[in-house]
């Protein structure tokens, strides 16, 4: 009796962690991106926030007021959705989130100068 109670209590363990193994499934923000390059790695522009914004969750990234920031592709916006960009932010004072890649809403940047049109338009994954 005893053995099939550890097997319960491990297999329900098991259970417990497979969530963490396979990943939480999100819904995408879009279907399709422009960017410079077919790779999206190519800066299209640099912006600065006007406001603050506190990341939802990790496909986000935080940015502060002034903050400076590397815009690499642009989200095609659809029905329903808002309109996002991927990008990292730039300056030492930021150093430690330098790299960090991930979206934020386009409506709190203004661009301050484009490098490159953004006129590849790649599929989401």
């Amino acid at each position: 009796m005893t053995r099939r109670v550890y097997l319960v209590v491990l297999l329900l363990c098991l259970r417990l962690m497979c969530p963490l193994a396979t990943g939480i499934f999100m819904d995408k923000l879009a279907s399709k991106k422009l960017c410079a390059d077919d790779d999206c790695v190519y800066t299209i522009s640099l912006a600065r926030a006007e406001e603050d914004y506190n990341a939802s969750d990790c496909r986000f990234i935080n940015i502060k007021k002034g903050q400076l920031i590397y815009v690499y592709s642009k989200l095609v916006k659809e029905k329903g959705s808002g309109e996002f960009w991927a990008g990292s932010v730039y300056g030492e004072q930021y150093e430690d989130h330098m790299g960090t890649v991930g979206y934020f809403p386009s409506s709190l940047v203004s661009e301050q100068h484009v490098y490159q049109e953004a006129n590849k338009t790649v599929p989401t994954t």
